[in-house]
Order: C-alpha cells, then structure tokens, then sequence
C-alpha cells in the first residue's frame, strides 16, 4: 500500500515511547499522564446516563446543540470573553479536534505558523498536515516560559501567518498576565499575525484568574480560542471541546466539520450542559487538590536540587534534571519505576527538563518524590 508523504513522515508521539516503557513493569508510578485521576463530576454523569436512557442518540447540530452553545458562551463572560452562541461557537469531538479544524481552516500550503517551545506536542504534525510550515519560538525558564515580543522578534515571527499559544501550558505550567499578553497582542496586529489560543487548561490557575489574549485590543477578530471539557471536567474519554472565534473562522471550521465528524457526540453534550450548569464547586475542588500536590511536587524537587519554577496553571511541573532529560527518564524508570516524560518531547525549549504530572494522589506523589530523591542523590 502505498502512502502519503505525509502520512509516511509523521513522526510517533515522543510521550509514548514512555508510556510503553513503563507499561512493560507493573511497579511503575506514572506521572506521565496528561489526564485528571478524578471521575467526571457525578451530576454530569448522571445528565449522560438519563439522556441515554431516553434514547436521545441522534445526531445533533453540526454546530453542536443550542443549549450546550448557548451556556458554553455564557461561561466564557468570566473571562470577558463575548461569544454569539448562534455564529461564534462550535462544538467538536474534543479540543484537538478544534485544533486541527483551526489549522485546516487558516493556513494555506506554504503558510508560516508561529509555535512556542516547549508546548503540547500535537501542533507541529498538525501544521503539517494542513501543508503549513512551522517556525519555533523559543521560550526560557528564566522568563517563567513566557512568551515575548523579544522571543517572538528574534525567531522571525514577524514573518509567520499565524501564531500558536498555549496558556497555561502543557508541558510546563506556565501562564501569561495581562501585561505580557499586551506586548503579544501588540506583536500580532503590529505583524497581522492571526492566532489559535489553546486554552484548554483556562479553569486550572492558581493565585490568579486565567486571563486570554483574545480579550486584548484588536485580537478578538484576529483569534480563534479552543477549550474543552476534558481537563476541568475531568471529562476526557468522553471527547467533548469547543471553539470560540468571529463568525467567519466559524463558518470555516464548521464546513470542514461537518464533512469529517458531522457533529460531536451526543450523549457528552447532555453531560457538558449538566457540567456547566451545576458543577462549579466540583471544578473548586479539584482546583484546590491540584494546588496541594502541586506546592508539595515544586518544593520537593528544589529541595532536592532540580530547579523548578512555580507553574501557575495546568498540572504539570517542569524541574531542570541538570542534563540529558531523555537518558534521565530512562533511569529514573529503570533505578526506581517512576515514569516521567522528557522535556525535549516538547521541543528544543525543553531539554534538560522533565514534565512531570502532578494529576494523581498525593500518597503515590509523595511516595514517587522519595523515590526521585533517592534516585538524584545516587547520581551525585
């Protein structure tokens, strides 16, 4: 069979080789994982079991359902994000599916986008994809991972199209303030450079509310934001997210929908419209235990010497291991059955890093920092 250029150059995910390296023990703590070890909240689970139970298993709108558009909009005006649920809104089978429908929709061959390193891994093959070519940006650790005007200037990206941001950050934690995302906004209407912001991680900051860069001056007509239900709902096998964007991006996306997926799922629809209904406090809660774990994962790597900034959103920490981050994991999984992934899964930004998730109980946390402990003193 022959096949695509693309499809033959895809190259396989870099978390993976971890995940299969740890799935071959059975004395492995994880903390590799991308994923809320909570449930779905109950009341959610129960709107999906009740719509099942009365058959409701027909296809919905392209768009997704007018309930669940018209709460999702609603939602985003805490973050000062105005969105017409008829025309400005889309439903999809999960945030990477909007992300992918975002870049099908805005870059043509041969069209330059702007990603920050490190970042989730899925953009680069996604450009691809869509016949894009990818420029990295780089972002450092003594500016928290940021991004910058400054990084952003000397990486060229003045000459891109578009540009990928992703706040709070998957790998690293890292979120943006109003003041930062000023000086980016800034760049990209100063450089018309339209943008994808991947917010899907928006619901779990810490000490601040999460702020967007759709809502600077200007860059409301110029963004098209994506989120989901997988992360603050804990609603990740369920594959349900959204896009929020002006109405022709919409349109877009939605035709290129509607000729793929049709429409998302029906059955999480009825459990999102229940999730943002009535399952604040559970959002809180997790909130709050991720807080917990994630000052008691940041002060246990300093104390032992890897140097780790404090992220302020996501689950993830992102210590320095002071080396090869790749040959570190493999003997961090080796020496003591902790798994973690490789910062330079990430990009060049990454190396000498580890991303380690903080999204799993505090006892195997705690049990899995001993480990690490002795495993760095062992190296000393």
């Amino acid at each position: 069979m022959r096949l695509s250029d693309r499809a033959r150059d895809l190259p396989e995910s870099g978390i993976r080789k971890f995940f299969e390296l740890a799935e071959a023990r059975d004395d492995v703590i994880s903390l590799g994982v991308g994923e809320p070890d909570f449930s779905a909240p109950w009341a959610a689970r129960t709107a999906a079991i009740d719509s099942l139970e009365r058959g409701k298993t027909s296809y919905t709108s392209n768009r997704g359902m007018a309930a669940l558009r018209e709460r999702i909009a609603a939602h985003h005006e805490r973050y000062d994000q105005p969105y017409d649920p008829a025309d400005e809104v889309l439903v999809t089978t999960g945030a990477s599916e909007a992300v992918d429908l975002a870049f099908r929709a805005l870059v043509d061959p041969g069209d330059t986008v702007a990603v920050h390193e490190p970042t989730y891994i899925s953009y680069g093959p996604g450009i691809e994809l869509a016949g894009g070519e990818r420029l990295t940006v780089p972002t450092r650790a003594e500016d928290d991972f940021a991004l910058t005007r400054e990084s952003l200037e000397a990486a060229g990206a003045a000459e891109a199209d578009l540009l990928v941001c992703c706040y709070p950050n998957n790998p690293t934690g890292a979120t943006m303030t109003e003041e930062e995302y000023a000086e980016v906004a800034a760049f990209c209407r100063d450089e018309d450079l339209r943008v994808i912001a991947d917010e899907i991680y928006s619901a779990l900051t810490y000490g601040t509310d999460h702020t967007s860069i759709a809502t600077r001056p200007g860059m409301r007509e110029r963004t098209v934001v994506v989120n989901g239900f997988s992360k603050a709902y804990a609603m990740t096998g369920l594959r349900l997210g959204y896009a929020l964007g002006p109405t022709d991006a919409i349109d877009a996306m939605n035709r290129i929908h509607q000729y793929t997926m049709l429409s998302a799922p029906t059955t999480p629809q009825y459990a999102a419209i229940e999730a943002l209904d009535r399952c604040d406090e559970e959002v809180t809660d997790m909130v709050d235990e991720y807080n917990r774990r994630r000052r008691l994962v940041v002060s246990r790597f300093n104390e032992m010497g890897l140097d780790t900034f404090e992220p302020g959103g996501a689950f993830y920490a992102f210590p320095d291991c002071g080396g090869d981050d790749e040959v570190f994991a493999e003997e961090l999984l080796e020496a003591q059955g902790v798994a973690v992934v490789p910062g330079s899964v990430f990009g060049e930004g990454g190396e000498g890093h580890l991303r380690v998730s903080y999204a799993t109980s505090m006892r195997e946390l705690k049990e899995a920092t001993d480990r690490i402990a002795t495993f760095v003193e062992g190296r000393d």
